[in-house]
């Protein structure tokens, strides 16, 4: 039996996958705009935005799995 992936390994995984996507959103910003400052300011604060997002999703989730093991 695996014992699945490092936290480690994990967390290189979730910083690469967010750095790909920044840099997706900052680049269908700037192919529909030509405008690098405004495509560069939406790639950042997409990527706060859904960081908080995902947190609270993770939480919720937590809460709902913790109410039904109880």
């Amino acid at each position: 039996m695996g014992q699945g992936e490092s936290p480690k390994r994990s967390m290189t995984k979730t910083f690469t996958w967010r750095i790909l996507a920044t840099i997706a959103t900052i680049v269908i910003v700037f192919g529909f705009t030509k405008e690098v400052k405004l495509s560069i300011g939406v790639g950042i604060i997409d990527t706060l935005v859904k960081t908080i997002l995902y947190y609270l999703h993770e939480r919720i989730w937590n809460k709902i799995h913790w109410q039904r093991t109880n």
